[in-house]
């Protein structure tokens, strides 16, 4: 992560007072930091999101293979989605939604948090590293 992201990323960070969707985020980010050599990246578009995009350094074919936003419209209520390339990650359980073209034009498969809910965020530790597996097979 560059130096900038990096500080727009502790700005929200230290700007956001604790709340579930909080500790939810930064349970994500852990677990997105633990893939081994995943590049992450920050886009700070404040009042509408802040995202986390998480690459494989062997990934050519698309420019991520996660992203975490946070859902900045109402900053003292925000939320998270968590979406997906749907052909890197399967929903056994069914709890995502399925959203045509909804990421950088392909179709995604979205998980929305407004709470933290373990069973939902181990689920989503899962389809992190699903995704970072299939996505390290889309080399050149």
């Amino acid at each position: 992560m560059r130096s900038q992201e990096l500080q727009e990323l502790e700005d929200l960070l230290k700007n956001w007072a604790p709340s579930p969707a909080k500790e939810a985020f930064l349970r994500l980010r852990k677990a997105l930091e633990a893939l081994e050599g995943v590049e992450i990246s920050f886009k700070a578009r404040p009042g509408i999101t802040y995202s986390l995009r998480g690459k494989h350094p062997q990934q050519n074919k698309r420019p991520l293979f996660v992203m975490i936003d946070v859902i900045d419209d109402d900053p003292s209520n925000r939320w998270l989605s968590v979406c997906f390339y749907d052909a890197l990650i399967s929903d056994p359980k069914e709890l995502g939604n399925f959203v045509p073209g909804g990421l950088l034009g392909e179709d995604a498969r979205c998980f929305d948090l407004e709470d933290f809910k373990e069973e939902l965020l181990a689920y989503l530790e899962e389809r992190l590293s699903e995704a970072y597996q299939r996505a390290s097979q889309e080399g050149s």
